[in-house]
């Protein structure tokens, strides 16, 4: 199927990830169709508009905002109105719905959530120590993790890691390898939610096989063997089943998808904690 392509203008008064976020949600529900996309950030004065504005004027198309600034926002409008370009801002109805319901205006400071909080500390915090427990490492240190996860190789524990660690939460993760016990220390956890990651094998042999590829590596091995691998998989679930950890098959998850799975089963783990501490 041939796609079809348009100019998408994200111009934002902070750094855009919530106008990328957001068009590329909707943009994924039109099949057959691209979105060229043009980023305009920390647009905060005339000058860096003005700019902004003549990128547009070259290549017209839907322009998405988020500027807290009434002013250039009405100079933006104006301008998409004279050159025929679909304009929208992204945050207002969103505004509007918080001032009608809370009764009060809103601060209009831009690129306030992403100000220097403790939230961002502790975010920072769980990314280095993310990166520090990645593949087994510091094996030792597994207590102070709020989530430990499992899997064979090629079951997206590390992208999962970090994306965890960007939402404030410690993760190592320990990967299972055919001949190798675990540490003995992982029994005797008693913080961290440990999680076993599961997918399929086919789906496990062309991940590896793509990995080998890219490092022109040898084929011929059991890494990629289909029966391994099943085997590999096979183990996996008995330990997992063993512990009594919970499981995600990750076959047809994304990482976002996993990732929620995993923030639930934390938030009932604390609650199961908190209930037996009163």
């Amino acid at each position: 199927m041939n796609r079809s392509y348009f100019h998408l203008h994200l111009v934002s008064d902070a750094t855009g990830e919530t106008l990328i976020a957001v068009s590329r949600a909707v943009t994924s529900q039109f099949q057959g169709v691209g979105a060229i996309e043009h980023v305009y950030p920390l647009i905060r004065n005339k000058l860096q508009l003005e700019r902004a504005i003549a990128e547009i004027a070259t290549a017209p198309g839907i322009v998405l905002y988020t500027l807290v600034d009434k002013t250039l926002a009405q100079e933006l409008e104006t301008a998409c109105q004279q050159m025929g370009s679909p304009f929208l801002s992204v945050l207002q109805p969103i505004f509007d719905s918080f001032q009608a319901y809370l009764g009060t205006v809103s601060a209009s400071r831009p690129g306030a959530q992403h100000m220097l909080n403790a939230e961002y500390f502790k975010r920072i915090d769980a990314l280095n120590y993310t990166m520090l427990h990645d593949d087994g490492q510091l094996a030792d240190d597994l207590e102070q993790a709020d989530v430990l996860l499992m899997g064979v190789s090629r079951t997206s524990k590390t992208p999962t890691s970090i994306y965890l660690a960007n939402r404030g939460i410690k993760t190592a993760n320990l990967p299972l390898v055919p001949g190798v016990p675990i540490p003995s220390a992982i029994y005797e956890l008693k913080r961290p939610l440990i999680v076993g990651l599961l997918a399929s094998p086919e789906r496990i042999v062309q991940i590896r096989q793509n990995r080998l590829l890219g490092l022109n590596a040898e084929q011929d091995t059991s890494y990629v063997d289909k029966f391994s691998v099943a085997e590999e998989i096979t183990e996996s679930k008995k330990l997992f089943r063993q512990n009594q950890w919970p499981i995600i098959d990750v076959t047809r998850r994304s990482i976002e998808e996993t990732a929620a799975a995993i923030i639930d089963l934390l938030k009932e783990q604390r609650q199961k904690q908190d209930d037996l501490n009163e």
